[in-house]
């Protein structure tokens, strides 16, 4: 069985660390570049670094943030905001990110999924999904409908079928992000999460409400992820990484410990 991993996100707006809850109110938490050193040495698997307001601004991610991330990390890091073309992903690549996440951009444009898969590899490519719960329709089957721009703009697409689209084009991993539940923590969305994890076949980030560290086991058990993405919980200081993991080693979720 593979380690289930703990990824801190880091969402930057103005070179800045940001955070706000179901994707409003953001306000300054500190420097992305310090904090992300702070989690590879406290043994986070991985990082997640989202431009978020990008493609709402219709620019590119800013390269010197990521370039500064990457040389001072040591594990897996994933580049998100404002990638829509072949070449925004190769300079996002160059930089130093291992693989780079797509999300208004490939729903506009789903062809940017096998276009980065087959010039990157799957491994490479991320889709991220930001979604809301909705009415059940004819429409939005799953009651889960996919919205893009930081959750500003409704896009009338079923989230379970644009998952298995994702998956389909190309995609190597899947980011589901719950704006209900985004900086509620109140636990993740563990409905949306499993009934994705359970209609694919690649990994699953279960994203958006992370409270304390049950909420991680329960999003790798009961919404069968295989990892979980926490922010506000570790950005404020509530919980560290090493106490989160030892929390899920002792509820018998196999995790990468540092020891």
């Amino acid at each position: 069985m593979l380690s289930k991993r703990i990824i801190p996100c880091l969402d930057v707006r103005d070179g800045r660390l940001t955070k706000g809850i179901k994707f409003k109110g953001n306000v300054d938490i500190g420097d992305p570049v310090e904090t992300a050193k702070q989690y590879y040495e406290q043994g986070a698997d991985e990082i997640v670094f989202y431009d978020i307001t990008a493609s709402a601004e219709g620019r590119g991610i800013m390269l010197k943030v990521v370039e500064e991330v990457a040389a001072t990390i040591f594990i897996p890091f994933s580049v998100g905001g404002g990638i829509s073309t072949l070449e925004d992903m190769r300079n996002v690549l160059l930089a130093g990110a291992e693989k780079v996440s797509v999300n208004s951009a490939a729903v506009k444009n789903p062809g940017i999924i096998s276009e980065g898969a087959e010039s990157f590899g799957s491994q490479c490519i991320v889709v991220g999904m930001d979604v809301l719960q909705v009415e059940k329709s004819e429409k939005i089957p799953s009651g889960y409908e996919i919205v893009i721009h930081g959750g500003r703009k409704h896009m009338g697409i079923d989230a379970l079928w644009w998952a298995q689209e994702a998956q389909r084009l190309g995609a190597g991993e899947l980011c589901i992000n719950s704006i209900d539940a985004d900086g509620t923590k109140d636990g993740y969305e563990l409905e949306l999460t499993s009934m994705i994890s359970e209609n694919v076949t690649i990994p699953v980030i279960a994203s958006g409400g992370a409270g304390n560290p049950q909420h991680m086991v329960e999003a790798v058990t009961k919404g069968k992820a295989s990892a979980a993405l926490i922010a506000s919980i570790v950005h404020y200081g509530e919980y560290t990484i090493p106490g989160i993991k030892e929390n899920m080693h002792n509820a018998g979720v196999k995790v990468r410990m540092n020891w």
